[in-house]
């Protein structure tokens, strides 16, 4: 670990840390063919990186990661890229589950990830289970996910209970919608980043980042470091959140 980062470090309040971090882990094909390689390549060099960042949350006690891996949209790129994506999900799983495992980090998916092929299906549930115990940081893996899908899907779920009479639409409130997302009974990120330059959402967790606290950065997911993650964290610290108040 270099002074830098040891520096860094240091200047972070351990009593403020954001208690759920959400980042869209993007530029991956753009950081391979910037380098001459084919786009999949970037999204393996992207879950590499994963592994650390994953590690770090861990050890500064964020209590939940929530990352974008596989939106309901990115069935329209290439057959070929899809497939390769789906492959290296099931690899990393395969590979990092027991390192998550001995680490007490907790698997949890968010999404239809019910709908991905068998063996996809199978790998998930696998490391679903042996983290399920676990106590420490809770990694959410947004799979086959797309924000507004996620809240007609809520609705209905609603409407269902309304017209079954288990309940009356004078029962519905933000509580009890919130029950029907993917996301029940994590608390909404606080800080949600996006690395690459891109400065949009990309229909992720719509609802969930109403109040989040949001931090853009041009680097590439593959090259995102620890320092990186830090200094999103030291800019979140120095940030006065009012939600829709006002200061005292």
């Amino acid at each position: 670990m270099n002074s830098k980062h040891l520096d860094l470090v240091d200047r972070v309040d351990r009593k403020k840390l954001p208690n759920h971090i959400a980042i869209i882990m993007d530029g991956n094909g753009r950081w391979a063919q910037k380098r001459g390689l084919p786009r999949i390549a970037g999204h393996w060099a992207g879950a590499e990186n994963l592994r650390n960042i994953v590690e770090f949350c861990s050890e500064l006690n964020i209590k939940v990661l929530t990352v974008f891996a596989f939106s309901t949209e990115n069935w329209k790129r290439p057959l070929d890229e899809v497939k390769s994506i789906l492959n290296l999900l099931v690899y990393y799983l395969k590979k990092e589950v027991d390192n998550l495992n001995r680490n007490n980090i907790k698997l949890m998916i968010t999404g239809e990830w019910q709908e991905l092929p068998p063996r996809v299906r199978a790998e998930i549930e696998k490391s679903i289970e042996l983290t399920s115990s676990n106590t420490g940081l809770i990694l959410n893996v947004a799979l086959n996910y797309g924000s507004r899908r996620e809240i007609v899907r809520a609705c209905k779920d609603v409407c269902r209970m309304v017209a079954s009479g288990q309940l009356s639409p004078g029962d519905i409130d933000e509580k009890l919608f919130e029950q029907h997302l993917f996301t029940a009974g994590l608390p909404d990120p606080d800080l949600l980043i996006r690395p690459s330059g891109e400065l949009r959402l990309s229909n992720f967790l719509l609802w969930q980042t109403a109040y989040s606290e949001l931090w853009f950065c041009d680097t590439y997911w593959p090259d995102f470091k620890r320092e990186d993650l830090i200094n999103a964290i030291l800019d979140y610290q120095r940030r006065e959140r009012r939600f829709g108040g006002l200061t005292k």
